[in-house]
Formats: C-alpha cells, sequence, structure tokens
C-alpha cells in the first residue's frame, strides 16, 4: 500500500488537471505561451501518474481493469473479477 500522502498528491493533481483543462486547450490553440507558463504545472496532464485505484501502487498498472498486477491476481484467483480464469491447457 502506498503512503496516503502519495495517494493525496495524485488525486489533488487529477483535480488540478480536470479545473484547467478546458483554458490549457484554449491557450494552447492560440498559441498564448506566456500565459500557459503561469498556469501551475500540476495542470498539466502529463504530469499525472497511473495508479492502481485500491492500494495506489505505480507500478505493475493494468489499464485495463485500472490495477496492479498483484491486486488483479489475488482478485482473480478469488474469483472478484468477472470473465477472468486461469489459463490452463
Amino acid at each position: 500500500m502506498a503512503k496516503k500522502s502519495i495517494i493525496a498528491r495524485e488525486r489533488k493533481r487529477e483535480r488540478m488537471v480536470a479545473k484547467y483543462a478546458d483554458l490549457r486547450a484554449k491557450l494552447k490553440a492560440e498559441g498564448d505561451w506566456e500565459a500557459l507558463d503561469k498556469l501551475p504545472r500540476n495542470g498539466a496532464k502529463v504530469r499525472l501518474h497511473n495508479r492502481c485505484k485500491l492500494t495506489g501502487r505505480p507500478k505493475g498498472y493494468m489499464r485495463m481493469f485500472g490495477i496492479n498486477r498483484v491486486t488483479f491476481r489475488k482478485m482473480a484467483l478469488e474469483g472478484k473479477i468477472p470473465g477472468v480464469t486461469k489459463a490452463s491447457w
């Protein structure tokens, strides 16, 4: 489990990206680079990092499910993810 402060920081970034998305798009279209530089850095979408929705782990993230590989395996073996079965051949 990631530290609560790191998870909170990432959520704060997500809110800032949502808040400034329209303004950033408008300034980029106009080519107003000076005004774009004055916006907060954490308002840029590129600064977001995918994290597990349950544990906050940053590595081994699976986009299709929104969780990391460790949590995915645990939940799949418990049968909590519909349509996922263990492979056998």
